[in-house]
């Protein structure tokens, strides 16, 4: 079975990934990381967002190992660092980057085994477009700032509320307007809208239907 989950920045993808994929006994992947780990390594690399080439080629080289909201490239764990504030800007437009998608997506593709529930932004209309479930959720602004802040909070992190709007504003916009699978809900895709909801109530819809449709 596979689960598709998307949403846009801090829309609570990956922390309802997670626990459904636990109760579903299904490997869970948060395929952001990937491309986290590669703005990571090109930032301490300094290579440019004008060097296509070499972004891809760090892309195509990297020994990326993702497992639940973990990430390794080889041996190295980059879990703790992919969420620096210093790939905020580089994030985003590697992500556009069609050649780079192309590479992680089919990583991405070759990690749904015998099943997984997968959270991102393209996964039930680009990765697994073919998904049994796909899942998009949604959230206002000022929740998702609040979501992300206490996200950099239990880092212990500090956070700056008024970067955080803007990452998170130019993060959704480059997302939605690139044009390599732009962020978007899958036709056939359950919106749910999050605002009003606790973590247990999205997770448990989604199970109830995923279960239902077991049943029916």
């Amino acid at each position: 079975m596979i689960v598709a989950i998307d949403g846009g920045a801090a829309s609570g993808k990956s922390a309802v990934g997670r626990r459904v994929a636990a109760e579903l006994g299904l490997a869970f992947v948060d395929s952001g990381l990937m491309y986290r780990a590669v703005a990571y390594l090109a930032v301490e690399g300094g290579i440019g967002l004008d060097d296509r080439d070499a972004l891809l080629a760090l892309a195509a080289g990297a020994d990326l190992q993702v497992h639940n909201r973990r990430i390794w490239v080889g041996n190295r764990e980059l879990t703790e660092v992919v969420y620096s504030p210093s790939i905020a800007e580089m994030l985003p437009r590697v992500s556009a980057l069609a050649p780079v998608r192309e590479v992680l997506v089919e990583r991405q593709r070759a990690l749904a085994g015998s099943g997984v529930v997968m959270a991102g932004r393209d996964i039930g209309t680009d990765v697994f477009p073919k998904a049994d479930h796909k899942f998009f959720l949604v959230a206002g602004l000022a929740e998702r700032i609040r979501r992300r802040e206490e996200q950099f909070r239990k880092r212990g992190e500090a956070t700056d509320p008024a970067a955080l709007e803007r990452e998170v504003t130019e993060r959704d916009r480059i997302d939605s307007e690139r044009d390599a699978s732009p962020l978007r809900a899958a036709a056939d895709a359950v919106v749910i809208e999050t605002d009003s909801l606790t973590l247990a109530e999205v997770v448990e819809g989604i199970l109830s239907r995923v279960r239902g449709s077991r049943v029916g």
